[in-house]
């Protein structure tokens, strides 16, 4: 294999959460795959704070001045969602391979301000022009959806090319208690409540493992054919409002912070999907794969690699244990190495590698659209109460 570019170099658009994770996740590669070239932020604050703990050599506060850089090779997109959109097309146009945080984009209004069915339309319509101005300018779209590359995953990728079984059943979760962003409590800020937010996990991975399947089979992807969704916004019920205390978060305003959905692909088969808001005990990312001829659990938080126990949560002083979990008292279960078991080194791995390579990462374009698409056809199945099938908007 001969590599096209000796190193990437990467400008950061984003300095908060997700953009310390792709930071993180590149680090073991810099020097020798890739390069830290500079960072852009809202803030010259938050910029400037970002540049200083990864050692990044220049800063911005606008994206575009950024991207005239021609030491930037690559972007990491892990801004705000709702400027999704807007930056991927900039970066495409200035020639720069993306890494897109999830999910690919959103419908950023009031929840009232239109219809289902017209955010889906407008969702569909933004996907498909970042993609275009990818094809247009020769650019890879990475998509950076952690659960591809954890390992308990990519474990059940090699187990279903040695079974050969047809995967006929998949059901995966992610849940906690809710986001502390003040973003995620809008429609407007968010393109969604729980279903996009966090949902984006595992219906990316369902579909993945479907894709990856058609594949292999058939020379082509298997694709996600309707969907029966329903969601709901639990804490707003009265049965919920009528106890004294609370451990989750309730200050959503137009948004559901409980959603499930039922997958039917061209091949029959089927996925069931929830994310809530209203899960105690840290973040639960778990899918089970039910195959012709097998079983196959993955758990990747929580797993039980290594489990604690305190009396009192202040024993474990400032020692990170688990995300969201509500306390450190009592068991808990604490991976030695969370972004590892997530599957975030591996994921950058895989980008870079891709693009000195010339080829397409495991986790791209394809799969970066699927997923908001199913997800807005979700929600017009749970405003209109009936099954949507993909493929009929115009």
């Amino acid at each position: 294999m001969t590599d096209l570019l000796p190193k990437i170099g990467v400008g950061f658009v984003g300095a908060r959460f997700a953009a310390d994770l792709h930071a993180h996740a590149l680090s073991p590669l810099r020097g020798h795959q890739c390069e830290f070239v500079a960072v852009c932020a809202r803030t010259q604050e938050s910029a400037d704070a970002f540049a200083q703990k990864f050692h990044v050599p220049n800063v911005y506060t606008d994206y575009r001045a950024m991207l005239a850089r021609d030491d930037i090779h690559a972007v990491s997109l892990a801004m705000i969602t709702s400027l999704h959109h807007e930056v991927a097309i900039a970066a495409a146009e200035a020639g720069k391979h993306i890494i897109m945080e999830k999910p690919l984009t959103g419908c950023f209004v009031d929840a009232d301000a239109m219809t289902r069915q017209k955010m889906w339309e407008q969702v569909l319509r933004q996907a498909d022009s970042v993609l275009a101005a990818c094809a247009r300018n020769n650019v890879t779209l990475c998509y950076a959806e952690n659960f591809v590359y954890a390992p308990g995953v990519a474990k059940l990728r090699r187990l279903m090319d040695q079974s050969g079984g047809a995967l006929l059943d998949l059901r995966a979760e992610e849940s906690h208690s809710g986001s502390h962003a003040a973003y995620a409590r809008r429609w407007a800020s968010a393109g969604g409540g729980s279903f996009l937010r966090m949902g984006s996990h595992p219906v990316g991975a369902v579909i993945h493992l479907k894709h990856y399947e058609g594949t292999r089979k058939y020379g082509k992807p298997i694709r996600v054919k309707s969907i029966i969704a329903d969601v709901e916004r639990l804490t707003a019920l009265p049965a919920f409002r009528a106890q004294s205390k609370h451990y989750v978060k309730t200050d959503w305003v137009d948004v559901e912070d409980w959603s499930a959905a039922i997958m039917t692909f061209d091949d029959g088969t089927k996925a069931t999907v929830t994310s809530t808001d209203i899960s105690l005990g840290g973040v639960k990312n778990l899918l089970t794969a039910y195959l012709s001829n097998a079983v196959v659990q993955v758990n990747i938080n929580p797993n039980s690699s290594l489990q604690l126990y305190a009396p009192e949560a202040s024993i474990w002083g400032d020692e990170y244990i688990c995300e969201k979990v509500e306390t450190k008292a009592g068991w808990q279960f604490a991976s030695p190495d969370e972004d590892w078991m997530r599957g975030y080194p591996q994921e950058m791995a895989d980008f870079v590698e891709a693009l000195r390579a010339g080829r397409e990462p495991l986790s791209g374009a394809l799969l970066a659209r699927d997923v908001v698409d199913v997800i807005y056809a979700g929600y017009v199945s749970a405003q209109e109460g009936r099954r949507v099938t993909l493929g009929t908007v115009i």
